[in-house]
């Protein structure tokens, strides 16, 4: 059979890897091209602007190396059993489009990830190739990120990390069950493991780094993972406590959640519908609490319902509050870091800015107002020295007060 030319088979293979939705360039070493040497720079915003179905913006040439895949997981459109368009690339065809693409000012890094095709060290030497190619011959500088196949050899997952910026291997799943029922190839122990080498390799590479000036360096810009949401039964207590010990374990960078998306001639263990991507979000922002709030897991699940999902009217910042609220009112000009990041309206950045403010006057109601987006959020919370909120806060019409108003949406605007 003739191979498909390359914009037919770049359609399919770029189409293919938009599932994926942890490709964000941030947290690796800085290296440009500017002194004359190399090609390719790891700072900028990226240059690609395509966006996914949901509203992300992928800022990276992102692509599978191959949709040929001997795994049948239920969830994926690219699985054995799927009726798909088939493609596949060659490491070198690639780096050449990873490196035309950069020359026409169109990306400025590669994420690549692919199918199982003939089996996973297979795979996994040519995703490795693909960067060595890239690095070595090419001597590119850009970006680079590697998703990594767990069930390949350990040795050659590791190698991928002395030329990519970042590796990821997906736990897929939030729970061993959901794997074990909707990706029977995969094995949740080994993806574990596989995390757990890799993570050790990276804190090998940075001590050696420390000791040895020229000691090689190993993806800068650390690990991370994915989730997918709501092709099982798991809630988001399961996914915030699965998430937490993930960061802990394996010292993640980010952990990705990506709201299960229906998929051509689906199985019949899969979800008819979608989760709302409003709960993808909620997740992030849960997220976000447990990373830089100081929220413990145990935390975000108790804003949690009864039934351990978190509400998608509210953020549960304030779902906690809420609960919580003989945590409040919170002075100001008196209370340490911690009860200030609790206040729901209250960012990191304005509570940096209450902190610095309060050494040289006292605040009052209107200098909050300066730092933060809505006071009226923040109103039922803090206490200034013109401010009490009196019976506001336990008020029991709260949630409606402060929750965002439904939009009717219009078809036609001008």
């Amino acid at each position: 059979m003739a191979e498909k030319p390359i914009l037919e088979r770049l359609k399919t293979l770029a189409d293919a890897a938009k599932y994926d939705a942890s490709c964000a360039s941030s947290g690796t070493t800085k290296r440009d091209s500017r002194s004359g040497k190399g090609i390719g720079s790891t700072e900028g915003m990226g240059i690609c602007h395509a966006y996914a179905p949901d509203g992300r913006c992928i800022s990276l040439l992102k692509l599978l190396l191959t949709n040929h895949c001997v795994f049948d997981c239920h969830y994926c459109v690219n699985r054995k059993s799927s009726n798909v368009e088939r493609a596949r690339f060659t490491p070198q065809e690639v780096a050449d489009l990873t490196l035309s693409f950069y020359k026409r000012n169109y990306i400025e890094g590669l994420f690549l990830s692919s199918g199982i095709i003939r089996n996973s060290n297979h795979t996994m030497e040519m995703l490795v190739e693909t960067a060595r190619i890239l690095r070595e011959e090419q001597d590119f500088r850009g970006y680079i990120h590697l998703k990594t196949i767990p069930e390949a050899d350990p040795e050659i997952v590791q190698r991928a990390g002395l030329y990519a910026d970042r590796v990821s291997i997906n736990v897929e799943l939030p729970t061993d069950a959901g794997l074990t029922r909707l990706a029977p190839d995969k094995n949740a122990g080994q993806i574990d493991g596989a995390m757990a080498g890799m993570n050790s390799a990276i804190v090998e590479a940075k001590d050696a780094k420390k000791r040895f000036r020229h000691a090689p360096r190993f993806a800068p810009a650390g690990q991370s993972t994915q989730m997918i949401i709501g092709a099982d039964a798991a809630s988001d207590t399961d996914i915030v406590t699965r998430a937490s010990s993930l960061y802990t374990r394996h010292r993640l960078r980010r952990v990705y959640y990506s709201a299960f998306s229906p998929i051509p001639d689906a199985s019949a263990v899969l979800p008819l519908k979608r989760p709302p991507l409003i709960r993808e979000h909620r997740l992030y922002q849960s997220d976000w609490l447990m990373r830089f709030y100081g929220y413990a897991p145990h935390e975000v699940a108790a804003a949690a319902g009864a039934d351990g999902m978190l509400p998608l009217d509210i953020d549960p910042k304030l779902a906690w509050a809420l609960k919580f609220r003989e945590s409040f009112p919170v002075d100001v000009n008196r209370a340490p870091k911690e009860a200030l990041l609790r206040v729901p309206g209250l960012g990191t950045r304005a509570v940096g800015q209450i902190l610095m403010a309060r050494r040289h006057r006292r605040l009052r109601l209107e200098d909050v107002a300066k730092m933060t987006v809505s006071v009226k959020k923040v109103q039922p919370f803090i206490v200034t020295i013109d401010w009490r909120p009196v019976l506001l806060t336990d008020r029991a019409d709260l949630k409606a007060l402060l929750a965002p108003k439904a939009e009717q949406l219009e078809l036609f605007v001008a």
